[in-house]
């Protein structure tokens, strides 16, 4: 109260208000009609005295809007602002509000598909557009004041995550960055490499929500507190919770109740009432549910795409119906306005619908496979209030603003490409932020549905756990080596490259390694006192030891690799219509070859689905399965039992035709016993190394040591304390500079492929400079070797496919379809050359797995992209492709991007760089042509 102050004390908050009504924050404030958190006014302090900020604070906090205060300090200050996103629905998004903030003739758009008003003062983009504009040395850069990096945490995914290290890096000094991140274990750390690269950056850290989130368990029909109400930060486990898990783990299985048949009536009776307590409740139940607790609208994360289609069947197919007629009516007016340029035919074939009926009962999917004005439609909607159940993918909470009541997950485990793996506490909290929508909610709530095995234990340390660390997944590409040389020149490219956070990271980690070296130095004293013999040389002993078992060990490998040669061997002698018997793995036992999957170069007559690790026959199993199989699955040779004839309309993919076929081997060499392999003498029994080596140690003083053993095992402790010393010292040596090696390493090779002349970058280097990609070079290369010449559009847009599509499954199918003639030729010359560039990369020791070269083109779209620019119907194409709606856009889009860039790269003159442009036209019709900004 200013009663209790006194004269001087009023005097000086008198003027400090003055001095910050004066201020441009002032202003800004103003324009909103809530109040600022202090983490907010704390940031635009900071960038209004000139500093950058790195802003790290839980999803839905307001982060965006110290990047809006951004935007207003440019515009005041006669400047430019760069607002950059990590995904094209973002910018439109981010396009939208501050359009209608600002006016539309101050904010441009600038993605991969769209450019409105590019020259305006404020433009948002995705965070490529401006990496592409820093290398091409863009006019749209004068005056640029303030960059904005939404979502910067991007810089750990492990695909794109460079891009936002290149432009941090490559931004001119006199830029201000403000850096918006999520909650990250490590924001001191990204901040101390920000103040290194771009000056005085200050950290501003939030872990406060400003929705408080409470946290849930649902089970059978009771919805459990996942915590004790109580004191302290210490939060307990729900004892209740607890005992239902204690009680399923002890609960007996099916067997355990075969065998006790006896059981009392007492327990079984104790057992119905368990299991009518526990169980996870079905999807239009779990619906249901919240909207009786008032808990909608709410988000259901289901890690597939086909189950959230299936999630809203099921609420369909139950009657859920979560709109009134009132709001139904506003659905469809919506939907029928956003859908108003797609023509009827498509719409049949997008299932448009189903789509709209889910939509007017309030309840709808949204996952990638989507068509992005679908999408779109769904978002808009949710954000209304006229859609109340969303069923999505992890993709949702990448970003785009659609803050729900609750957030509901069905699982803590998902797919990672690779294998089903739990949740980390870093995706929990991103996909339970989306709970809890600011100045409408007073607490937002995270469900997780109760499953067999769930540890309520667990889900405690996911929900109490920050553990989410910024990792930089920066690597030099080509196309950056040749940017960075024709502009810096071979050496200071190098000295930016080290300032990487990457390398920030990898120099940092070094300091724990040595401290561990020096300890282990300090242990290996310790055992050599400990192992040395009186009668002799204990170390000289121990070394015969070890001499003798890796010379037993070696042959036991030559044994097996002879082996596995063998069996190879064998293996590349298999025809289609084989009858073979698989020895071992998950498919032994009769098998029929429907494609022996020779590697390249060996086609044995037959054009099989290349492998470069060995045949993989693609076989159909007496069991109706068809699988390709691997090496790992033949240890020994295997041979034809007998030869059947494949239908030619044998399909794969028909259940009926499996079985009708699998039927037929079953007939033909069910009765067939195959021939036992006989095991032969061991390869150690006639050795004169291992026998010199026995002789030796017998007659060594130790040998007759009283405690030799013991000495052997301190020998032993020794040895290998010594081998992980020299790892972790090798560790040390690998770590420092490694960045700049592999860059040099790149620079190497292009200088042999001459792309590169000293710090002269050629002709073919400057063409490779304006093709951004993961298959850069190979792109380059077949301008350079004129592989798509000659080429129609439609032909063309099916090679530039391979350089884009990566198919989502394995390899257990069939070869692709490939359109025929001179495309079918030119994707053959692709896969020629990329494997022409895997054998230089090997010899320069570029090393896809560490995420730098190139991967092996994938001809699984061309087909596909080749029937629609041929101006196929979208029915026809997506029946053929076997693919969702939202997946052809996308790939048809990254096919337009590259495209763009081939027309820009090609010479003048080439019909290459004329079809190109032929092929955007062709390719940007119908469903791809839609534009996502409304």
């Amino acid at each position: 109260m200013t009663e209790d102050l006194s004269p001087a004390e009023r005097y000086a908050a008198a003027r400090k208000r003055a001095a910050e009504q004066a201020t441009a924050l002032a202003d800004f404030r103003e324009m909103y009609d809530f109040g600022l958190d202090p983490f907010q006014i704390e940031a635009c302090t900071a960038l209004e005295a000139g500093k950058g900020v790195l802003v790290a604070a839980p999803t839905g906090s307001g982060k965006t809007i110290v990047g809006e205060f951004a935007v207003h300090l440019a515009l005041q200050q006669g400047k430019k602002c760069f607002y950059t996103t990590p995904i094209k629905a973002l910018s439109n998004q981010k396009y939208q509000d501050l359009a209608k903030r600002y006016g539309a003739d101050k904010v441009g758009l600038l993605t991969g598909d769209n450019s409105v008003n590019s020259d305006a003062p404020v433009v948002v983009m995705t965070t490529e557009v401006l990496r592409n504009m820093l290398y091409a040395g863009s006019q749209a850069l004068i005056n640029l004041g303030y960059v904005v990096m939404d979502e910067v945490h991007y810089l750990s995914d492990r695909f794109r995550g460079a891009v936002w290290e290149e432009v941090i890096i490559h931004l001119q000094e006199s830029v201000t960055l403000v850096s918006l991140s999520a909650t990250v274990s490590n924001a001191e750390e990204f901040g101390d490499w920000l103040d290194t690269v771009r000056g005085d950056t200050e950290v501003i850290v939030s872990e406060h929500r400003p929705v408080p989130l409470f946290q849930h368990v649902l089970a059978g029909r009771r919805m459990y507190d996942l915590f004790e109400e109580g004191e302290g930060s210490k939060k307990a486990v729900n004892p209740d919770l607890t005992r239902m898990a204690r009680m399923e783990a002890s609960r007996p299985s099916y067997q355990d109740r075969r065998r006790g048949r006896n059981m009392r009536e007492a327990d079984r009776e104790r057992e119905r009432r368990q299991r009518s307590r526990i169980w996870t409740p079905g999807r239009p139940e779990v619906i249901e549910r919240l909207d009786n607790e008032g808990l909608l609208p709410a988000i259901t994360f289901i890690f597939s795409r086909a189950a959230c289609e299936a999630a809203v069947q099921q609420c369909l197919y139950a009657g859920l119906r979560l709109n009134d007629e009132e709001a139904r009516i506003k659905v469809r007016e919506i939907v029928e306005e956003r859908t108003a340029s797609i023509p009827d035919e498509d719409l049949h074939v997008l299932g448009y619908y189903e789509w709209l009926e889910g939509l007017e009962r309030g309840i709808a999917a949204h996952h990638a496979g989507m068509l992005p004005t679908f999408k779109e439609v769904v978002e808009e909607l949710f954000v209304r209030g006229l859609v109340k159940a969303v069923f999505a993918t992890e993709t949702l909470a990448l970003g785009i603003n659609m803050p729900a009541r609750s957030v509901v997950l069905e699982k803590l485990v998902k797919w990672n490409g690779e294998q089903h793996a739990d949740i980390t506490p870093g995706e929990y909290t991103q996909l339970t932020g989306r709970a809890g929508r600011r100045g409408i909610d007073v607490e937002g709530h995270a469900v997780v549905l109760w499953q067999r095995g769930f540890s309520p234990e667990h889900l405690a340390g996911l929900a109490g756990t920050r553990t989410y660390p910024l990792k930089s997944s920066f690597k030099p590409s080509y196309n950056m080596a040749v940017n960075l040389v024709e502009q810096f020149g071979r050496h200071r490219s190098r000295e930016l490259l080290e300032t990487s956070f990457a390398q920030f990271q990898a120099d940092k980690s070094v300091v724990g390694i040595s401290r561990q070296v020096q300890k282990n130095e300090e242990g290996l004293e310790g055992y050599k006192e400990s192992m040395t013999c009186h009668l002799g040389d204990f170390d000289e002993y121990a070394r015969l030891r070890r001499e003798l078992k890796d010379r037993e060990t070696d042959l036991a490998k030559q044994g097996a690799a002879q082996r596995r040669a063998q069996a190879a061997a064998a293996l590349e002698k298999l025809k289609p219509g084989d009858v073979i018997h698989v020895p071992t793995g998950k498919f032994a036992g009769l098998a029929l070859v429907l494609d022996p999957g020779l590697p390249a170069g060996r086609s044995n007559g037959h054009r099989g689905f290349e492998h470069h690790d060995g045949p993989r026959p693609l076989v159909l199993t007496a069991e109706r399965q068809v699988k390709r199989l691997a090496s790992i699955d033949f240890p020994v040779p295997v041979e034809a039992l007998e030869r059947m004839r494949i239908p030619k309309s044998f399909n794969p993919r028909s259940p009926q035709s499996r079985r009708d076929l699998a039927s037929a081997l079953r007939t033909k060499a069910g009765h067939i016993v195959p021939d036992r392999q006989k095991k032969g003498r061991a390869a150690a029994a006639d050795d004169r190394e291992i026998a010199r080596l026995r002789t030796e140690l017998r007659a060594h003083p130790c040998h007759g040591c009283a405690e030799r053993e013991d000495h052997a095992r301190w020998a032993e402790r020794y040895h290998r304390l010594r081998r992980d010393t020299a790892q972790l010292e090798r560790r040390i040596e690998g770590r420092t500079n490694t960045i700049a090696r592999t860059f040099d390493r790149i620079v190497k090779l292009l200088t042999e492929m001459d792309y590169l002349r000293g710090d002269e970058v050629t002709e073919h280097g400057k063409r490779l400079a304006r093709l951004y990609g993961e298959l850069d070079l190979l792109a380059s290369e077949c301008l350079r070797d004129g592989v798509w010449e000659g080429l129609s559009p439609a032909e063309l847009a099916a090679c530039v496919s391979a350089l884009v599509f990566e198919a989502r499954v394995g390899d257990d199918a069939l070869a692709p379809k490939l359109p025929a003639g001179k495309a079918k030729a030119a994707l053959g010359e692709m896969v020629r050359i990329w494997g022409r560039l895997d054998a230089l990369e090997e010899e320069f020791r570029i090393n896809q797995a560490e995420g730098v070269g190139q991967r092996e083109p994938d001809l699984g779209f061309a087909w596909a992209v080749y029937q629609w620019a041929s101006g196929k119907g979208l029915d026809e194409v997506l029946r053929e492709a076997e693919m969702p709606a939202g997946d052809f856009v996308r790939w048809c889009k990254q096919v337009i991007d590259v495209l763009g860039q081939i027309s820009a790269a090609a010479p003048g003159g080439s019909s290459v760089a004329r079809n190109a442009r032929k092929a955007v036209d062709e390719v940007l019709r119908g469903v791809v042509a839609y534009s996502s900004v409304q």
